[in-house]
């Protein structure tokens, strides 16, 4: 990554951003505003599993075994984070990556606030979150999605935990042709529906025409919940889920980099969460280990453009943080740094891999929401030199970074910490 080399002599640079969604790292100043005060998902694991609480028969025991992550400066930083040595955490003495931890600008601690403000575009406003009520969406908007999607009528129509409202309503669903609409702490209208009995295609027309109806309300996303199985014993969520996000405010790193001619790659639910913008293309995968075969397969190309890889892990929140799973988190986490390797060896010269988060979602925490946490902010690849990053006061200032790794022009936020990798 010299600067003093010629553009001309150098191979197109790429950069691989892996987002291990909701692996925050500790409470942030402002946690208290949102009763998370304490968490800390990635101790709340390695505590769990040095206790014997990540033990599962046929899964995984013992203490959380993550080698590369702690070598790449996980350790580090959620130790500078938490303030100290972190129960169930053994930092190795020789870290190989760049390590720092970020605060969280954006007003909520949702998934696309996390993500565009990684790529420099935080949401300082507040999104319309529904009422923990019951109903918890206005009559009117109801009314309006009943009689444009021609439905029977809904189902729901309160926060839940989607799992829980599976089993509870599942059934009464496949009988009576109602959706199920709910929501939670987040600004989301969430529709959950049969794909056979409801239909995929007409569940996905239903999310697109309530799409347009919480459009003036302001709501951030309305997601596709589609499931199969017969009863309440055998219904699973499929990966057709679909995020139906309002476009980004405004410009963000992946536009600025596809209007200079470069490529953005954007791997599992990476372009719903921006809506399409600054997307060249994209790739779906059903979980972890297929998303990372599929970065594995970006990373193999030899492209003829400078190139960021955006890669989003969601089994971590979906699977294991919501449902409050600690050993299945840690499970996925030691199988994600198990594969860690086999990504740093398909690493050029002129490339940079990023490993962060978009907010926490503590597995020991009450309730089944996201926590207001850190995020960890990781750089290898083998130009970059070892380094301790500190408190970054925005997520942002991984986005800037990137920026001026790939000589575009300063984004509108954030601040870069690029000359710090190269000393």
């Amino acid at each position: 990554m010299s600067e003093s080399e010629p553009a001309e002599c150098r191979a197109q640079p790429r950069a691989f951003i892996l987002v291990m969604d909701s692996l925050g790292i500790g409470a942030t100043a402002d946690a208290h505003q949102f009763g998370d005060t304490g968490a800390n998902t990635l101790a709340s694991i390695a505590a769990g599993c040095s206790r014997g609480l990540g033990d599962r028969e046929g899964l995984r025991s013992g203490p959380l075994a993550i080698p590369n992550l702690l070598r790449l400066g996980l350790g580090r930083a959620l130790e500078a984070c938490s303030g100290g040595v972190v129960e169930g955490i053994q930092t190795p003495p020789s870290i190989t990556g760049a390590y720092g931890y970020c605060a969280e600008v954006s007003a909520g601690k949702d998934t696309p606030s996390g993500h565009w403000e990684i790529a420099g575009l935080p949401v300082e406003f507040d999104w319309t979150c529904f009422p923990d009520a019951v109903p918890a969406f206005p009559k009117t908007l109801t009314d309006e999605l009943i009689l444009r999607g021609r439905l029977p009528g809904i189902l729901g129509d309160c926060h839940a935990s989607g799992t829980t409202i599976l089993r509870e309503l599942g059934e009464a669903h496949i009988r009576s042709g109602k959706p199920i609409v709910y929501t939670s702490a987040d600004s989301v209208l969430q529709i959950a529906a049969h794909e056979t009995h409801f239909g995929l295609e007409r569940l996905l027309a239903l999310c697109e025409t309530a799409r347009s109806l919480v459009d003036p309300l302001n709501v951030g996303r309305v997601i596709a919940r589609p499931f199969i199985g017969e009863c309440a014993d055998t219904f699973t969520r499929t990966a057709n889920r679909r995020d139906y996000t309002t476009p980004p405010h405004g410009p963000t790193l992946l536009d600025s980099l596809q209007g200079c001619g470069g490529e953005v790659v954007a791997i599992g639910k990476i372009r719903d969460i921006f809506a399409g913008r600054g997307i060249g293309r994209s790739i779906k995968a059903e979980g972890n280990m297929a998303l990372f075969d599929a970065t594995l397969a970006a990373a193999s190309e030899q492209p003829d453009r400078p190139t960021l890889v955006f890669t989003n892990f969601v089994d971590f929140d979906t699977l294991y943080g919501h449902r409050r799973d600690l050993p299945g988190y840690a499970a996925a986490l030691e199988a994600m740094d198990g594969r860690l390797p086999e990504l740093e060896a398909l690493l050029r010269a002129d490339d940079m891999l990023v490993i962060a988060a978009d907010h926490g979602c503590d597995p020991t925490w009450p309730g089944s929401d996201h926590t207001r946490e850190h995020i960890p902010a990781l750089f290898s690849g083998p130009g970059v030199a070892p380094a301790s990053l500190g408190l970054r006061h925005s997520f942002a200032d991984i986005g800037q970074t990137l920026a001026e790794f790939f000589r575009l022009a300063p984004l509108g936020r954030g601040r870069s910490f690029f000359p710090q990798l190269n000393s």
